[in-house]
């Protein structure tokens, strides 16, 4: 049941959305800078070919799962183009309401708390209100792990499976997940062959689905595309400026591709730490990891893929041991290397300067050398923690 408390936190977590989003509005009608996320506009121009009956990638840039552009296709029945903002601020409060529940084994004030640092979390807030959608991956994943948690593997398989076609990276999960289940003695090989299966047939269905309705291009442009694309557009990335240079070559090159590398290894690596411990807290905590690795090595990264990880800090920070200190100098760490590259970033696209280097360049490297050290201090707490409790259950 909803304590007083919990409404209390859901009550202002909504009001601070629907402030945002009405702020929202006021700032795209009267400054020359929008508040809605340009990525809004193509899903709401892909939604009107959707709801024309055509594909939506007719849409130049278009390049998610179709399931995305029929989520908006209301916008155009209401003709009021805000709906999908609305849509994704319900997944961004029900992302929350999964938190607190996969939170029960803690205290009821510690719930509050740590689930505050989802739903009262400014960024958080303004991603969804500027029309990102987020949200709604973020809750698939956490809905897919709330129902592994509770044994229904095959619910939990397809929800996963339907996550990875939503957006592909969730697949990272598939290796802890898999050990968390089949180490698990109450589960075991059956439960392993019941959420695969559950996940391969989801993932399968849809991705079959939308082909049979858009052909090659769904192929391509949902998934292929990110194999191979070359951002040039400024981000966060430390490979930001490979990209840059390599799409101005007269030829193609894949240089710039082997920046998934380093990734994976790192990515696929943190896996192994489901051994040491395999209770659901630490996959939890494992997920973390391996989502900040994935954002920290991305050879794209932008504001909005802070959220893929910021759905999992709250289980985290349940079970860290680092102290005050030094939590205080890894926000502090990530805050200013991430303020800095804001600052050239705004030189570069609000001022025209040309910044790129040093500037942005070494911005960028300040910002992914904070991560990098970050995330050391992440893999050493948890495994300190691990080891800890692995001493109190010899005892």
């Amino acid at each position: 049941m909803v304590t007083f408390s919990s409404r209390t936190l859901f009550f202002v977590a909504f009001v601070l959305r629907v402030g945002f989003f009405l702020y929202g509005i006021y700032q795209d009608e009267h400054f020359d800078v929008k508040y809605t996320d340009i990525d809004y506009f193509v899903f709401h121009d892909a939604a009107e070919y959707v709801f024309r009956g055509l594909s939506p990638f007719l849409r130049d840039t278009y390049r998610y799962t179709p399931l995305l552009s029929w989520l908006l296709v209301p916008n155009h029945y209401l003709n009021w183009i805000h709906f999908g903002k609305m849509l994704f601020v319900v997944f961004d409060l029900l992302t929350g309401a999964l938190i607190l529940a996969l939170l029960d084994s803690e205290t009821h004030r510690k719930r509050l708390v740590l689930s505050s640092i989802w739903l009262l979390n400014f960024m958080v807030i303004t991603i969804s209100t500027r029309g990102n959608a987020e949200s709604v991956l973020c809750f698939l994943i956490l809905l897919s792990l709330y129902c592994l948690r509770q044994g229904r593997y095959v619910v939990s398989g397809l929800i996963y499976g339907l996550s990875i076609h939503f957006k592909i990276y969730p697949i990272i999960y598939s290796i802890p997940i898999a050990a968390y289940v089949y180490f698990n003695q109450k589960a075991g090989l059956g439960a392993l062959l019941k959420i695969g299966t559950a996940t391969l047939f989801s993932l399968g269905s849809c991705c079959y689905g939308m082909y049979r309705l858009y052909g090659d291009e769904f192929l391509d442009q949902a998934y292929f595309y990110h194999l191979y694309r070359t951002d040039h557009r400024h981000n966060f990335s430390v490979f930001h400026m490979l990209l840059y240079f390599q799409s101005a070559l007269p030829d193609q090159s894949y240089g710039a591709q082997l920046a998934f590398l380093p990734q994976a290894l790192v990515t696929l690596g943190l896996s192994v730490l489901v051994l040491r411990n395999r209770s659901f807290l630490n996959l939890l905590c494992i997920l973390f990891l391996q989502t900040y690795a994935f954002v920290t090595f991305n050879k794209v990264c932008t504001s909005q893929y802070f959220i893929w990880y910021l759905n999992f800090l709250p289980f985290y920070l349940a079970r860290t041991q680092l102290s005050k200190t030094k939590g205080i100098c890894i926000a502090i760490a990530w805050s200013v290397t991430q303020a800095l590259w804001l600052l050239q970033g705004y030189l570069l696209e609000f001022k025209g300067r040309n910044v790129f280097f040093p500037g942005l360049f070494l911005a960028s490297i300040s910002f992914f050398l904070a991560n990098v050290w970050i995330l050391g201090q992440f893999i050493q707490d948890l495994a300190r923690s691990n080891a800890h409790i692995q001493q109190k259950k010899d005892i």
